[in-house]
Protein backbone atom coordinates (compact mmCIF):
# COMPACT_ATOMS: atom_id res chain seq x y z
CA UNK A 1 0.00 0.00 0.00
CA UNK A 2 1.19 3.30 -0.82
CA UNK A 3 -0.26 6.53 0.25
CA UNK A 4 0.18 9.58 -1.84
CA UNK A 5 -0.84 13.21 -1.40
CA UNK A 6 0.13 16.47 -3.83
CA UNK A 7 0.54 19.65 -3.20
CA UNK A 8 1.41 22.82 -5.44
CA UNK A 9 -1.17 23.41 -6.94
CA UNK A 10 -3.19 27.17 -7.55
CA UNK A 11 -3.89 29.81 -9.73
CA UNK A 12 -1.08 31.49 -12.03
CA UNK A 13 -0.96 33.65 -15.04
CA UNK A 14 0.31 32.25 -18.38
CA UNK A 15 4.29 32.04 -18.59
CA UNK A 16 4.37 31.60 -14.76
CA UNK A 17 5.70 28.72 -13.14
CA UNK A 18 4.62 26.10 -10.20
CA UNK A 19 5.91 23.49 -8.46
CA UNK A 20 3.76 20.09 -7.59
CA UNK A 21 4.52 17.54 -4.81
CA UNK A 22 4.07 14.80 -4.20
CA UNK A 23 4.38 12.78 -0.61
CA UNK A 24 4.51 8.98 -0.56
CA UNK A 25 4.21 7.08 2.25
CA UNK A 26 3.09 3.36 3.53
CA UNK A 27 6.09 1.24 1.48
CA UNK A 28 9.51 2.02 0.51
CA UNK A 29 9.18 5.45 -1.89
CA UNK A 30 12.28 3.92 -3.77
CA UNK A 31 11.00 0.80 -5.61
CA UNK A 32 8.67 2.68 -7.44
CA UNK A 33 8.79 4.70 -10.40
CA UNK A 34 6.44 7.80 -10.42
CA UNK A 35 4.06 9.54 -13.09
CA UNK A 36 2.47 12.70 -13.24
CA UNK A 37 -0.92 12.79 -15.27
CA UNK A 38 -3.59 15.31 -15.85
CA UNK A 39 -7.58 15.63 -16.30
CA UNK A 40 -8.79 18.69 -17.73
CA UNK A 41 -12.85 19.28 -17.81
CA UNK A 42 -14.80 16.82 -20.17
CA UNK A 43 -11.10 15.50 -20.89
CA UNK A 44 -9.55 12.16 -20.71
CA UNK A 45 -6.78 11.78 -18.45
CA UNK A 46 -3.31 12.17 -20.04
CA UNK A 47 0.31 11.28 -19.34
CA UNK A 48 2.74 14.30 -18.56
CA UNK A 49 6.08 13.21 -17.50
CA UNK A 50 7.37 9.87 -15.67
CA UNK A 51 10.69 8.77 -13.48
CA UNK A 52 12.13 5.49 -12.69
CA UNK A 53 13.09 4.26 -9.49
CA UNK A 54 16.69 5.21 -9.79
CA UNK A 55 16.09 8.31 -10.98
CA UNK A 56 17.89 8.35 -14.13
CA UNK A 57 15.74 8.14 -16.71
CA UNK A 58 12.67 10.20 -17.02
CA UNK A 59 10.29 10.85 -20.10
CA UNK A 60 7.95 13.32 -20.36
CA UNK A 61 4.79 13.85 -22.82
CA UNK A 62 5.73 15.77 -26.05
CA UNK A 63 3.17 18.38 -25.06
CA UNK A 64 5.20 19.52 -21.87
CA UNK A 65 8.64 18.12 -23.08
CA UNK A 66 11.14 21.38 -22.06
CA UNK A 67 8.78 23.45 -19.63
CA UNK A 68 7.99 20.76 -17.06
CA UNK A 69 10.79 18.39 -15.22
CA UNK A 70 9.75 15.73 -13.22
CA UNK A 71 12.34 14.61 -9.99
CA UNK A 72 12.20 12.97 -6.86
CA UNK A 73 13.86 13.02 -3.59
CA UNK A 74 13.79 9.37 -1.88
CA UNK A 75 15.30 10.71 1.32
CA UNK A 76 12.03 12.33 1.34
CA UNK A 77 9.89 10.14 0.15
CA UNK A 78 8.61 13.04 -2.56
CA UNK A 79 8.36 13.73 -6.31
CA UNK A 80 7.95 16.50 -7.77
CA UNK A 81 6.78 18.64 -10.97
CA UNK A 82 8.53 21.47 -11.83
CA UNK A 83 6.18 23.24 -14.43
CA UNK A 84 7.67 26.37 -16.17
CA UNK A 85 6.19 28.73 -19.21
CA UNK A 86 2.84 27.50 -18.12
CA UNK A 87 -0.06 27.97 -21.16
CA UNK A 88 -3.65 27.90 -20.22
CA UNK A 89 -3.80 24.48 -22.27
CA UNK A 90 -2.32 23.03 -18.99
CA UNK A 91 -5.28 23.81 -16.56
CA UNK A 92 -6.00 20.50 -15.37
CA UNK A 93 -6.19 18.14 -12.34
CA UNK A 94 -2.62 17.09 -11.52
CA UNK A 95 -2.31 13.47 -10.41
CA UNK A 96 0.47 11.44 -8.91
CA UNK A 97 0.55 7.99 -9.55
CA UNK A 98 3.30 5.15 -8.58
CA UNK A 99 3.68 2.44 -10.54
CA UNK A 100 6.03 -0.95 -8.92
CA UNK A 101 7.38 -3.24 -11.66
CA UNK A 102 5.68 -1.94 -14.93
CA UNK A 103 7.52 -1.31 -18.40
CA UNK A 104 5.04 1.19 -19.95
CA UNK A 105 5.12 3.98 -17.57
CA UNK A 106 3.03 6.38 -20.04
CA UNK A 107 -0.18 4.33 -20.25
CA UNK A 108 -2.45 5.09 -16.75
CA UNK A 109 -4.00 2.09 -16.23
CA UNK A 110 -0.16 0.25 -15.38
CA UNK A 111 -0.36 2.31 -12.07
CA UNK A 112 -0.76 0.54 -8.80
CA UNK A 113 -1.41 3.96 -7.10
CA UNK A 114 -3.06 7.62 -6.99
CA UNK A 115 -3.46 10.68 -5.02
CA UNK A 116 -6.28 13.19 -5.24
CA UNK A 117 -5.13 15.35 -7.41
CA UNK A 118 -4.17 19.04 -7.14
CA UNK A 119 -5.90 21.88 -9.20
CA UNK A 120 -3.03 23.83 -11.33
CA UNK A 121 -5.39 26.75 -13.06
CA UNK A 122 -3.52 28.88 -15.77
CA UNK A 123 -5.04 32.57 -16.70
CA UNK A 124 -4.36 33.80 -20.09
Amino acid sequence: QVHLVESGGGLVQAGGSLRLSCAASGRTFSNYAMGWFRQAPGKEREFVAAINRGALNTISADSVKGRFTISRDNAKNTAYLQMNSLKPEDTAVYFCAAAYSILDVTTLTKYDYWGQGTQVTVSS
